[in-house]
Parts: structure tokens; C-alpha cells; sequence
């Protein structure tokens, strides 16, 4: 995903309280009315904890 598709899912996490699971965030951004690509930007990330953007902004670079 590129970088720039990137800032459009930490903008369906703002507010998000770090860390928090896949499922968490996943949630978070569904209750945000996240697109369809957002979620699945999310979905596809490793099922784990995260302690901040930054991390779940590498774990998408990478799915």
C-alpha cells in the first residue's frame, strides 16, 4: 500500500488507544465508516499487538 493510501487509514484510527490488537483497530475503523480498502488494509495486517501508528504503518507497508 502506498504511503499515501496509508494516511487515509490512520485517518479511520484516529482516536484509537494504543496498543491495540488487529481486531481492535479493525473495529475502530468500522465504527469510523472506514472504506472497503481501509479494511482491508487492516485485515491483512499481522494478528498482534501494536503500541502505536508508526508500527501498524510498517505492518501495512508490508501486507
Amino acid at each position: 500500500m502506498a504511503q499515501a493510501e496509508f494516511v487515509k487509514v490512520q485517518k479511520y484510527l484516529s482516536g484509537v488507544d494504543y496498543p491495540a490488537s488487529k481486531d481492535q483497530l479493525v473495529e475502530h475503523a468500522k465504527q469510523k465508516s472506514a472504506d472497503r480498502d481501509a479494511l482491508q488494509a487492516l485485515q491483512s495486517i499481522p494478528d498482534r499487538r501494536y503500541d502505536g501508528p508508526n508500527e501498524v504503518s510498517q505492518a501495512v507497508a508490508k501486507s
